[in-house]
């Protein structure tokens, strides 16, 4: 039920989320019977590109995360911080559904982790670090 409620999000923590439901019906040639897809075209084509991937049918949502810092290794993966962004969204809509306090505080909370890990960034944009292994 939880995964319902990423049914028609896009992007995730500033990045693209492939719904690999639409993945199958946009390639069916990349594809085989039982579900299976080329793993070589998926790891040429799309996971350079895209780093959330979500199936509906298996009820799964799957994360590459980033790899090193971005400036030394390049981007490869989606930071932390989206999970946190997949969490949120998750418990916001099973809070509509099912609205109470716990729900709520959850919220409050995840909020709050963005919130403080995004102040780190800009201090280490600020510091000129972001991006790199440098403290």
């Amino acid at each position: 039920m939880a995964l319902e409620t990423m049914s028609g999000v896009t992007e995730l923590g500033g990045y693209h989320v492939v719904v690999m439901d639409e993945l199958r019906e946009k390639h069916p040639d990349k594809f085989n019977e039982s579900g299976a897809m080329d793993y070589k075209w998926f790891e040429a084509e799309i996971r350079p590109h895209a780093f959330v991937y979500v199936r509906q049918d298996k009820n799964s949502i799957s994360f590459t995360i980033q790899d090193g810092p971005i400036k030394e290794n390049g981007l490869n993966g989606c930071q932390v911080d989206t999970l946190i962004h997949a969490a949120r969204k998750m418990i916001a809509g099973l809070n509509e559904k099912f609205p109470c306090r716990e729900n709520a505080c959850a919220i409050t909370k995840l909020d709050e982790a963005i919130h403080w890990l995004d102040a780190r960034a800009r201090d280490r944009e600020k510091r000129g670090v972001e991006g790199t292994s440098k403290g």
